[in-house]
């Protein structure tokens, strides 16, 4: 079965191709003039291509650990300034600091590893029916929710991610009032076509890692982020890289909401390929902070 046409997302490709302005100095865009700030994703998978620029192709990419620290403007370019912490035998160690206006907005440290064999195991496995067999989100849920699920839009016109569910997306139940355990799974891909550079294809799941993970935290309190007074924000964002993979063809993105307590959450996730292999692991804390008391 031939996938349909994808639906218009910014364009990921030219977000992910920093200027070089100086030595270890890149700049990156966000081409979308609909956005009210930066997607957090945008801000991990920028900083990750600024640091791998600076690393020999050979090594690549297997964790990076990001704090967000404030919101970004899409209208203005970023500065990404590269430290470069650590040359060393097997492993390079970089550090990234993201500017606008001379403010800090995104702090990242990113680890590369020159390719060895080793023991091989993975705790947990996965699986759920193709994404050529599922329903695209609009033919999965009634046409009333969709009429009226602001949220879809908005996130289709500032996220280049495509996505699938295997189950009811539990958005969809806390809307309706319901609760459900802190678990939600997704079948995910960029939304066009990546170079085939192992720095971009990693760039490109760190850019889609940042999607849908800290709401795994709500199911259990029947919330949605659209909840009136409810704050939610990234804090930091860790991924690790078990295997070379594209971001650009569908992989099964399983997350967990751990904890929720003092105005924060901690979500994680498991990234895994059509035969079950885990490839990447993610985790999340968050601000989720709710304002007011609930009617």
């Amino acid at each position: 079965m031939l996938d349909p046409p994808r639906d218009p997302h910014p364009p990921l490709g030219r977000i992910l191709e920093l200027e070089e302005v100086d030595t270890d100095l890149y700049l990156g865009r966000s081409y979308n003039d609909t956005a009210l700030r930066i997607y957090g994703g945008q801000a991990v998978g920028q900083a990750l291509v600024a640091a791998g620029r600076t690393v020999p192709p050979e090594r690549r990419t297997h964790s990076l650990h990001g704090h967000f620290i404030h919101p970004g403007n899409p209208h203005s370019p970023v500065l990404y300034y590269v430290e470069r912490v650590r040359d060393g035998g097997s492993f390079t160690t970089r550090s990234v600091r993201a500017t606008q206006a001379g403010q800090t907005i995104f702090l990242l440290t990113a680890s590369f590893q020159r390719r060895e064999e080793g023991l091989s195991y993975q705790a947990t496995e996965s699986t759920a029916p193709p994404p050529e067999d599922l329903p695209t989100f609009d033919d999965s849920v009634d046409p009333e929710y969709l009429a009226g699920a602001a949220w879809l839009p908005h996130l289709r016109a500032n996220i280049a991610v495509d996505f699938r569910f295997p189950e009811e997306y539990p958005r969809i139940a806390n809307a309706r009032g319901e609760s459900r355990p802190p678990r939600q799974r997704a079948w995910v891909r960029t939304a066009e076509r990546l170079d085939a550079d192992p720095l971009t294809q990693a760039a490109g799941f760190a850019y889609a890692s940042d999607l849908f993970l800290l709401s795994s935290t709500l199911p259990p309190h029947a919330v949605t982020i659209d909840e009136p007074g409810l704050q939610l924000a990234s804090l930091d964002h860790t991924v690790w890289l078990h295997e070379e993979f594209r971001a650009d063809e569908w992989h099964l993105y399983e997350q967990e909401g751990l904890w929720t307590g003092g105005a924060r959450g901690l979500a994680r996730g498991h990234l895994y390929d059509r035969n079950g292999v885990l490839v990447a692991s993610t985790a999340q804390e968050g601000l989720l902070r709710l304002g007011r008391s609930r009617a």
